[in-house]
């Protein structure tokens, strides 16, 4: 396995504060895998899963263990989870004005700028490839380059539909080819070209999102081979089925395994995941071995992040459309200029948070009216706080409020209403539901009280109250 130096990757990730102080903008790495849950980095305490290079992302950068993704308003999380990350805004608000095919009566006209698109207003040559789930006219108005650019959900990893860059940001489907290379390598090589072959004259944001390690779960031979079932464990908080319907329990990716599920698929599940994660951990030591073949490594900042979680057998489930933390939470680790290296902050944060970072690393001023907060407190100051709780939606479905300390998910299918209440300190894997001890009655009132607050803050129409939640419209 090939993975950097540790003098190549200290120099990648050493404080360049005098090159900054210089006048110099900032370069910006962006890593993004796809549906790789928070906890599945060797570095992080996972044993069983090999990733070389995000632990050595971990080692020599801040690593937030607490960044969540407000949910989605479709079963296809990855799209508005992008939304919000390019944007800053809210769950309700990408669904509107970002995703939506008919945006509200007077309000067509209205669209969100995405980070790259006010990098590439004020001087950056932004670059994408790999997957982008937000249409063509957000692309083309986002990025000033690009190579194999994926406009879709998921693919065969050897089959995947992508359009060359053009200029003029026309991308239709009669322009589409079909690639051979397998995806994760297809968008390095991408990635690695463009760190080669630049415009040196300004700054850049290069933007690399992966397609792995979302199934087909079809790793190459020599990283599949790395996992056998019988070095995997169950996980502890496994379940044959979900004890209630959550509302999509038969969605595509729940039916990927038979009902009930039984721990021998499980772990052939686990081991297939962890094999495309150890492919596309690879892949990302490519890029940052470019990136110090580039000589601009000391001016860079990386940043490593996935858009969701996954379940892979917890509480019954096999997806990522309900609000348990192996859905909700996704790695983050930030590093580069005056970063504390080495470092953990478990504060709360979402992945939109990243938005108004890079803004303001870069100097340029955030919309307004943008929901997503600046991390550099906390990249200041682990101990730092910028969110007492995070709120979380899946559909009309479920909606949900996170502490530090609590978890209430509420639950509406059809009127069929369950209530979840877990001490998220004595009992992270979510396994003992308090909400029916009346020792916790006053909490659940306090918790769903905050909820329903800030959700009406954040533009969610749904009344908790009614009998049944409403369908977002399209």
């Amino acid at each position: 396995m090939r993975t950097i130096s540790r003098r190549n990757l200290l120099q990648i990730l050493s404080g360049a504060l005098p090159s900054l102080a210089q006048g110099r903008k900032p370069n910006f790495l962006f890593l993004f895998t796809d549906d790789q849950r928070f906890n599945t980095l060797h570095a992080l305490g996972n044993k069983e899963v090999q990733t070389p290079n995000m632990d050595n992302l971990v080692r020599h950068g801040l690593h937030f263990s607490h960044a969540a993704i407000m949910g989605g308003t479709v079963g296809a999380i990855c799209q508005p989870s992008r939304a919000m990350l390019m944007t800053g805004r809210t769950l309700f608000q990408v669904h509107d004005h970002t995703m939506a095919a008919n945006p509200p009566a007077g309000e067509s006209r209205k669209y969100y700028p995405t980070f790259p698109e006010l990098l590439r207003r004020n001087g950056y040559e932004t670059f994408g490839t790999g997957k982008w789930h937000n249409g063509t006219s957000m692309f083309a108005r986002s990025f000033s380059a690009g190579e194999n650019i994926f406009f879709g959900g998921m693919s065969d990893h050897l089959q995947v539909p992508v359009h060359d860059f053009d200029p003029a940001g026309r991308y239709p489907r009669a322009a589409q080819r079909v690639a051979k290379t397998f995806s994760s390598q297809l968008f390095s090589d991408s990635a690695i070209r463009y760190l080669k072959q630049r415009n040196r004259d300004k700054p850049f944001l290069a933007y690399v999102a992966y397609t792995s390690p979302h199934d087909p779960r079809m790793a190459p031979a020599r990283f599949a081979r790395m996992y056998s079932t019988r070095d995997i464990q169950v996980p502890e908080n496994f379940l044959p089925r979900h004890p209630f319907d959550n509302g999509d329990l038969k969605l595509r990716d729940e039916v990927l395994a038979p009902f009930p599920r039984t721990p021998e698929v499980i772990k052939e599940h686990i081991a297939g995941y962890y094999a495309m994660i150890t492919e596309v951990d690879y892949q990302i030591g490519r890029v940052l071995a470019a990136l110090v073949q580039s000589g601009e490594a000391d001016n860079t900042y990386v940043i490593f992040t996935a858009d969701n979680g996954l379940a892979v057998g917890q509480h019954g489930l096999l997806g990522k459309q309900n609000l348990y933390d192996h859905s909700m939470r996704v790695p983050l680790v930030i590093a580069g200029p005056g970063v504390k290296k080495g470092q953990h902050t478990d504060g709360l944060c979402y992945l939109m948070d990243v938005c108004p970072t890079v803004l303001e690393l870069a100097g340029v001023e955030p919309p307004e009216g943008i929901a997503g907060r600046s991390l550099r407190p906390m990249m200041k100051d682990p101990e730092a706080s910028i969110r007492e709780e995070v709120v979380m939606a899946y559909r009309h479905y479920q909606r949900g409020i996170r502490t530090r300390k609590w978890k209430l998910i509420l639950y509406n299918v059809g009127g069929e209403k369950h209530t979840q209440l877990f001490d998220m300190e004595c009992d992270p894997l979510e396994r003992q539901d308090l909400s029916g001890e009346a020792a916790h009655a006053a909490r659940i009132t306090e918790l769903r009280a905050l909820l329903a607050q800030r959700l009406k803050e954040y533009g969610d129409r749904t009344d908790l109250d009614a009998a049944v939640w409403p369908a977002f419209r399209d």
